[in-house]
């Protein structure tokens, strides 16, 4: 059987210095995210000055993170025309932003000369939990890397979108 792939609010709460996350998909299809994204799209939005009605146990693990002096960086790689659902990704970035991450975007056409691995979280440089989803987006499993060579890579790849991507402020779709 598989080793167990801690949590993320396990390994955030034990980073000292930095998690990263690098997406790359145009559309996930998130459970937990369904009924909101349905909402989303009929219409409804997160009143961002209304806290408590979307703070979320993950964004208080962040904002945990964050006090404690863990940088806490999201790169977004998307395509152009952005899908319906980065349109609302990109609405509900205001919550991450409220939490202590910084969020940068980066069209996927400005990307082409990068090696870009999957969808992953890295742990101060040390761990990489990447997440493992269907051909229709909806997740299939978290698995962990330690090797130091390939977080190494991975660290790498973040850092070149990270360098080229563009503020969440200053990101317009």
């Amino acid at each position: 059987m598989p080793p167990k792939v801690p949590t993320f609010a396990e390994l955030i709460a034990a980073s000292n210095q930095s998690a990263v996350h690098l997406e790359t998909r145009d559309v996930y299809g998130v459970v937990e995210e369904d009924a909101e994204f349905a909402a989303w799209r009929a219409g409804w939005r997160y009143d961002h000055d209304d806290r408590e009605s979307w703070w979320t146990p993950f964004h208080q693990v962040v904002a945990d993170a964050v006090g404690r002096g863990v940088a806490v960086r999201r790169a977004r790689v998307v395509s152009e025309p952005v899908s319906e659902y980065i349109r609302y990704e990109h609405s509900c970035t205001p919550q991450n932003l409220a939490a202590g991450e910084e969020v940068r975007w980066l069209p996927r056409r400005m990307s082409t000369d990068l090696l870009l691995p999957g969808d992953l979280w890295i742990f101060d440089g040390r761990i990489a939990r990447y997440g493992l989803f269907s051909g229709e987006g909806r997740f299939v499993a978290d698995v962990m890397e330690d090797r130091r060579d390939v977080v190494e890579r991975h660290a790498e790849a973040f850092e070149a979108v990270w360098e080229r991507a563009v503020p969440h402020s200053a990101f317009q779709i």
